[in-house]
């Protein structure tokens, strides 16, 4: 079954029925020579969610011409009909609001971050293209047509769980802004067929609101500074009471964060068990947590994502070393089953309607080597039946495998990393790139296709992805063991799971570089910094270049990073900058570019807010004084990453040939074409 689901060749949304889900004889083709646009295309397939009552599927595709539009099947006879679209944008994310009505905001794939000059707006449309209306303006102006309700203004966004109310209404949360940032955000009812809306909530310095599975509002989150207030109301008619007060940053025994309600009104929070984050039922009545966490994963935090039925919680979404599903509902554990049996080499997600009226669930199936595959499963029949793929040009058969591995730092801790080695090459003494993830406090790794990483192992380099300490996603003492120790601990799990690639024979010592973006950006200098016998070459791209760097700025003009995080975040998880000001001098990459040789690329957006060109400018001006061997590029619209593909191709196509330099591939790089980014220049 691996190599029929590996072999799809479908056609976006092709109405097909599982018999045409064969395999083909593949025909060799040395992945070298798989040209780096393939992996760096926009998805031409995305989105894709169930209707209420399971009869449709809505899913964005991007059509002829490039635009991403509004499609629809109807599952019964898997017909496919476009519903909506732009002539000079692209639908972005979509949401059923009823078994009729679909609402939806846009982008402009097109453009990069600099360029971006309004917010997504909000529409709503008929499945059937009747009662369209634009709900809220993509422009910084507020409009209105003779006789209709004025359009919510640009910063208008959906709230993303917002219960079910079985009527033509959305929630949605308008911000109010003040010197320091969104100063708070107000909670609106709006008609999606009039355009009608009122206030549903709205609370002193609220950034986050809940809802219970009949859309009333019982849960606000206020954030003053560096606290964080849980409030709590039972209906609209009372008032609100505290459940809890914590810091935003430092965690406290006994804090807890609201998850969700259930059909049955339950209320759920995440709080630590056992070292790792777990779900638990939260009695309101008492203000306890009850008894033992509902589900837990040893070792990992659980997320626990729910999969919401008409009358029940039906489930569960996790991660550990792949992302699932723990169903409390019997029968659909059972669908599970089946869907695994079917696609065994594949993370089967399985989305189901809430107040289903047919046998159709929607899958969505992916691996390490298959980016995402949509398909629809027959649970009457047993029948699958594919809607379309996220990448279709990409061949899971040409892809290399990626395994999570452990290792132990060099004070003993434990770290998970992903290692992929290239396909058709021997496992052994390979040249390798580590890649750090940025954050730092998210987890990196994932067992799940990853552009960049495939792009590499393609070009015959192995890749190792650590998540260092600071990564969340594997317990509290994980994340805490980071704190502080940028440039420090934390650089050295990251030369220790190069050592340790060295020592299991997947890494030729002479032939290792250090890439990364942001945070990963800063640890690759750092790496370059503290192992250069270790690490050959550097790729860092928007990557900080100095800590102190991070706390200037404004979050009105060069810097994104709130108020409260530089003031309070940053001191107690990254460093005081008058306490730890030694520290912090002794881990800036910046204030130590003359000692860096290697050879080294340095890619930044014109329009970053989290971490300014001038950064990395500054960076590049002084260690060019004393390293021939640097690279600037400078992509004048993008912000923190690259958004566009020719940018994404022409940096990756100038990372390949810094690697090839360096360390040399297993095999010689196929030719590209030119580049069609910014050429390089001094800044």
């Amino acid at each position: 079954m691996r190599s029929s689901l590996a072999c799809l060749t479908l056609a976006i949304l092709l109405p097909a029925s599982a018999a045409s889900i064969t395999a083909h004889a593949a025909v060799p083709v040395p992945a070298a020579a798989i040209p780096a646009a393939d992996f760096f295309a926009n998805a031409t397939l995305s989105g894709a969610v169930l209707s209420p009552d399971g009869r449709h599927v809505a899913v964005l595709v991007s059509a002829k011409g490039g635009r991403v539009q509004l499609y629809t099947v109807n599952l019964p006879g898997m017909q496919v009909q476009p519903l909506t679209s732009f002539e000079d944008a692209d639908i972005s994310s979509i949401a059923w609001v009823n078994e009729q009505r679909i609402v939806y905001s846009v982008m402009d794939r097109n453009i990069a971050q600099g360029d971006v000059q309004y917010g997504p707006g909000l529409y709503a449309i008929n499945i059937d293209g009747s009662g369209y209306r634009q709900l809220a303006s993509n422009t910084n102006s507020r409009k209105t047509t003779r006789g209709a309700p004025e359009m919510l203004s640009w910063d208008t966004r959906l709230l993303s769980a917002s219960g079910d109310q079985g009527t033509d209404d959305v929630y949605v949360t308008q911000a109010q802004f003040s010197t320091t940032g969104i100063a708070s955000q107000t909670l609106l009812r709006l008609n999606t067929v009039t355009g009608v809306s009122k206030v549903a909530a709205s609370v002193a310095d609220a950034q986050g609101w809940l809802l219970d599975q009949k859309g009333e509002v019982r849960i606000a989150l206020t954030i003053n500074e560096n606290k964080r207030t849980l409030l709590y109301r039972e209906h609209a008619g009372v008032p609100w009471r505290k459940l809890r007060e914590s810091d935003v940053y430092l965690a406290a025994p006994g804090d807890f964060s609201p998850a969700f309600f259930d059909a049955k009104g339950n209320f759920y929070v995440h709080a630590n068990y056992q070292g790792a984050e777990a779900v638990y039922r939260y009695d309101l009545a008492t203000d306890t947590i009850q008894g033992a966490p509902l589900a837990n994963t040893p070792g990992y935090d659980f997320a626990g994502i729910p999969v919401q039925g008409a009358d029940k919680l039906l489930g569960m979404r996790f991660e550990t070393d792949a992302a699932g599903t723990v169903w409390f509902d019997k029968t659909l554990d059972g669908v599970q089953a089946k869907v695994d049996a079917l696609l065994p080499a594949t993370v089967n997600i399985i989305s189901v309607a809430k107040r289903s009226a047919t046998p159709f669930v929607l899958v969505t199936a992916s691996s390490d080597v298959q980016p995402a595959t949509v398909l629809i499963f027959n649970t009457d029949t047993g029948q699958l039946m594919p809607v379309g793929s996220s990448h279709p040009a990409i061949d899971p058969l040409h892809m290399s495998r990626k395994t999570q591995v452990r290792y132990q730092a060099r004070d003993g801790l434990t770290i998970p990393a992903y290692l992929t080695l290239p396909k058709g090459h021997p496992g052994k003494n390979l040249p390798m790139v580590v890649m750090v993830h940025g954050g730092p406090w998210v987890r990196g790794g994932h067992w799940d296709w990853n552009r960049e990483t495939q792009f590499l192992a393609s070009r015959g380099y192995a890749v190792l992805e650590p998540d260092y300490r600071g990564s969340t996603g594997y317990g509290a003492a994980h994340y805490k063991a980071g704190w502080k120790q940028w440039g420090l601990k934390m650089q050295d799990d990251i030369a220790d799971g190069a050592r340790w690639a060295i020592a299991k024979g997947y890494a030729d010592p002479q032939r290792i570089c250090i890439a990364g973006a942001s945070y990963g950006g800063y640890s690759t200098l750092m790496g370059l910094l503290n192992d250069p016998e270790l690490f050959k070459c550097g790729i860092n791209w928007v990557g900080v270049t100095d800590i102190n760097l991070m706390r200037d700025g404004h979050w009105t003009g060069d810097s994104d990073l709130a108020d409260s995080y530089k003031k309070s975040g940053m001191k107690d998880m990254v460093g005081d900058a008058v306490l730890d000001a030694a520290q912090l001098r002794a881990t800036s990459p910046l204030q130590q570019a003359a000692r860096i040789k290697q050879p080294l690329l340095l890619g930044y957006g014109g329009a970053d807010q989290r971490v300014p060109a001038s950064q990395g400018r500054l960076f590049y001006q002084a260690v060019s004084k004393t390293n021939p061997h640097v690279e600037w590029v400078l992509y004048n619209e993008e912000g923190h990453g690259w958004a566009l593909q020719k940018n994404n191709v022409d940096f990756w196509t100038r990372a390949e040939k810094l690697l090839a330099r360096s360390i040399g591939p297993t095999v010689a790089p196929a030719p590209e074409p030119a580049p069609a980014g910014t050429p390089a220049s001094a800044p």
